[in-house]
């Protein structure tokens, strides 16, 4: 349970801490609101979890922009994790460690090593995926303690998902000085930075270093943060891990949004927001359960226009990006199913009509053996989230000056422990480099983690961090990485697995063209 308390001492305390240059970040830190306690882990990282950072997102503020959050009196202690965002079970793979689901869940957390407040470390700011239905910062693998040991100060945190995130109406609309309503998720996301920028000092960190990535939806998001007037301006790096809103994704306007909204709640019968306000948080998302990635809104607010326009004319953050998917992003193998190139030409023939045997051949799918191989895993894994992270890189790398770092990575993971004999996968899955890429194997018990796995994250965990401290990867002891600026005809990508090395392939730029080429005709 949380407690506020307030002592003589501990006012004295935070006075002394202010006049000094040189304060100490100990284990109390004053925020903009007030006093938060944390707790100091084994490898002397100290960690404030479940700090409020605005309102809760309840009663009149459900579908309203978050509020600035009241100051409090006393000490807050920050020793557990906050409600995690209020959604059902989808994702068998995540594991929760707030207290209860509530729509009363904008905390975020810090980890940070920073011994004085003028350390001035560089922050990550890690939104987690679930298609933006599912998720919260309380998830294992995206603890920040690990990089924080490494210099570079870990910040998580929720955002609304689901109906409660992504929902658009005409009187939600009407309600707004913008007159736009949905994409509450996102500004969410946009007042844990605001907080990050006004309180990060305080725990040693430097609010002009704020890099912010994000894995599947915490990527779109990321892409999306790259060109929103509400946030472009406030960071200093991007990292992407598998996904971006860019081709083939868009946005969608607020009159097409208002009207899904009003169909919803026709046929649910449910009559006003009012009315839909009026319901609890567990009726409401009975009524409601979340299906698919929620639309980004172009709200003239949060969104002023396609993200696509606004990268094609350079008008977007103009920051160091590192970004990459993975290897098995998706595979047209079903259930250990194979199929032929007969069948995969039928099945793609119905999107890509007279350009499906072009788009083929450049993936080097000429045969039923490449169909379920690496050839068909590649296509599948950018129909889904490789292509648009390798348009954003493209975007980045044609129309601003900074470096952009490609990666891919393409380690599966080891045997489970409850099922060691099962075949691994081919390659690694979509979401399997977050608890690489983050210092957090162990966090994992599902995997029985051997040796390499554990160099592998070392060295994906350096090239986050290094990036985060400088806006490039590289660092002593690890595989020399390239931008790809200059060279996007045969771009140098690191390619992350037991032996991490460099490669570039003109194939495989062609083929990104070839799939370009369609979605551009397309439009």
């Amino acid at each position: 349970m949380r407690r506020i308390s307030l002592s003589v001492l501990t006012c004295a305390a935070i006075v002394l801490g202010a006049c000094s240059k040189s304060a100490t970040v100990g284990i109390q830190v004053r925020t903009v609101n007030g006093t938060v306690e944390g707790t100091e882990l084994e490898n002397g990282v100290k960690a404030f979890l479940g700090i409020p950072f605005a309102e809760a997102p309840v009663g009149d503020l459900r579908w309203a922009a978050p509020q600035p959050k009241s100051d409090w009196e006393g000490v807050l202690e920050t020793k557990s994790f906050g409600n995690d965002p209020m959604q059902p079970i989808i994702y068998s793979d995540m594991i929760f460690r707030g207290p209860e689901r509530s729509e009363d869940c904008l905390y975020l957390n810090v980890w940070t090593n920073a011994r004085t407040v003028d350390d001035k470390l560089p922050v990550l700011i890690y939104f987690n995926g679930g298609g933006l239905m599912a998720g919260s910062g309380s998830e294992p693998r995206y603890d920040g303690a690990a990089i924080a040991a490494e210099g570079v100060i870990g910040v998580t945190a929720n955002y609304r998902e689901g109906i409660f995130g992504f929902f658009s109406h005409p009187e939600l609309t009407a309600e707004t000085s913008y007159k736009g309503s949905g994409n509450y998720g996102f500004l969410d996301q946009v007042a844990a930075i605001d907080w990050v920028k006004a309180n990060i000092s305080a725990f040693g960190g430097d609010p002009e270093k704020i890099t912010i990535v994000g894995e599947s939806a915490g990527s779109f998001s990321v892409s999306l943060h790259m060109v929103s007037p509400l946030s472009k301006g406030k960071i200093a790096g991007a990292m992407l891990s598998s996904g971006a809103e860019v081709l083939p994704y868009g946005a969608v306007t607020q009159d097409k949004a208002d009207a899904a909204g009003v169909a919803l709640f026709a046929a649910k019968g449910v009559q006003s927001v009012a009315d839909a306000r009026a319901l609890s948080a567990e009726e409401l998302q009975a009524i409601f359960p979340p299906s698919g990635m929620a639309n980004v809104i172009i709200d003239g607010y949060f969104m002023e226009e396609e993200p696509d326009a606004v990268f094609a004319a350079g008008r977007q953050a103009d920051v160091p990006v590192l970004a990459g998917w993975n290897s098995q992003e998706g595979t047209f193998a079903s259930y250990g199913q194979s199929i032929t190139l007969d069948q995969l030409k039928i099945a793609l023939s119905g999107r890509f009509g007279a350009m499906t045997d072009e788009i083929l051949t450049a993936y080097g799918i000429v045969s039923d053996e490449e169909v379920c191989g690496q050839c068909g895993n590649n296509l599948a894994s950018d129909l889904f989230t490789g292509f648009p992270t390798w348009k954003v890189c493209d975007y980045q790398a044609s129309t601003t000056s900074q470096p952009v770092y490609r990666y891919k990575f393409n380690h599966p993971r080891p045997h489970t422990f409850a099922e060691p004999e099962a075949p691994l996968a081919a390659g690694a899955v979509h979401s399997a480099d977050i608890e690489y890429a983050m210092g957090n194997l162990k966090t994992n018990e599902v995997y029985d983690w051997q040796p390499e796995d554990f160099e592998i994250s070392r060295v994906f965990l350096s090239y986050y961090a290094n990036f985060c401290k400088t806006g490039n990867p590289n660092g002593e002891g690890l595989p020399e990485w390239s931008p790809i600026n200059g060279r996007l005809d045969e771009a140098p990508v690191m390619q992350i697995d037991v032996v991490t090395e460099e490669k570039a392939s003109a194939a495989t730029e062609n083929a990104y063209r070839t799939l370009e080429k369609f979605y551009l005709s397309a439009e």
